[in-house]
């Protein structure tokens, strides 16, 4: 045996392992064609969520647990399918904290329902009290005034154009009704017709009512009468509500809250904020793991 051809067949070896290799590589679809392959096997790198993502939301497994009767399932579900298209879950298990995502979010939803209704059932009842002691707490300053003849829920869903125009008609009414009464105190020829035309409209009209109604003669004095026992104190009133309007409706807003009544929806809710914090941790540390 030739010693010199010995010791050369490694190196051929690996010339032809070298060019077979080559070879098998030049068989292989180049980057960017058809077949094409990057890095890892693609299979594993992007699993097949979709049909978890399908199965899910098909077989509604959390939608008959979770959505009650009342409320609307195919919202659950597209709560659902946002969270499955970010998060891509791979598995049962994933699949199963993505559900518990969903579900954890349904239930906040529920929480804010809650709140409201409890707001709003406060503040039912403070507006319908017939004593309307938000009035008067508004002003606890402001002594010998009645509050009974007072509207308190149109008090407080006026808007502020609203209360600046009653203001404004209070004080024009406050203006008109002293001048008719100047003029009645006054007296000479003509002194009812002169007042009563010193009326505003809204006023004289209100006048004629109780003149039609036999509350109030047609006479000087009847109308006297009229101004200083029904139709001042009235205009003295809408002044008074016009300008504490603000403080009534803060008042108001500040009963009806009754921060105690959601001192039990707050613990809820901060159970299910820190639930869903780990429920998230754990789907991505899941995730980050299953790359490895």
């Amino acid at each position: 045996m030739n010693k010199s051809n010995t010791n050369n067949a490694p190196a051929r070896a690996a010339d032809i392992s070298k060019t077979d290799t080559k070879a098998a590589n030049a068989m292989l679809p180049k980057a960017g064609e058809a077949g094409a392959r990057v890095g890892p096997d693609d299979s594993d790198a992007m699993p097949d969520y979709a049909a978890v993502r399908y199965n899910a939301i098909k077989h509604g497994i959390l939608s008959r647990l979770v959505v009650l009767p009342h409320e609307a399932g195919d919202e659950f579900a597209a709560l659902l399918d946002a969270l499955v298209d970010e998060h891509h879950p791979s598995g049962p298990t994933e699949m199963h904290l993505v559900e518990e995502l969903a579900a954890l979010m349904w239930r906040q939803r529920r929480v804010l329902m809650a709140e409201g209704s409890a707001i709003n059932q406060g503040l039912y009842s403070v507006t319908h009290d017939i004593q309307n002691s938000a009035i008067a707490a508004a002003t606890p300053f402001d002594c010998g005034w009645s509050n009974e003849d007072s509207n308190l829920p149109d008090l407080v869903s006026a808007t502020e154009e609203v209360v600046a125009q009653l203001q404004q008609d209070a004080v024009a009414d406050l203006d008109a009704t002293g001048k008719a009464a100047a003029i009645l105190r006054k007296g000479g020829v003509g002194a009812y017709d002169r007042a009563r035309r010193a009326l505003l409209a809204d006023s004289r009209d209100w006048w004629d009512e109780h003149v039609e109604k036999a509350l109030y003669s047609a006479t000087v004095d009847g109308l006297a009468a009229f101004i200083w026992e029904t139709l001042l104190p009235t205009c003295i009133r809408m002044e008074r509500e016009a300008r504490i309007q603000p403080s009534v409706k803060a008042q108001t807003l500040g009963e009806g809250l009754q921060a105690h009544r959601l001192e039990k929806l707050n613990r809820y809710e901060t159970h299910l904020d820190r639930k869903f914090e780990r429920t998230l941790s754990m789907l991505l540390k899941l995730k980050q793991l299953s790359c490895y």
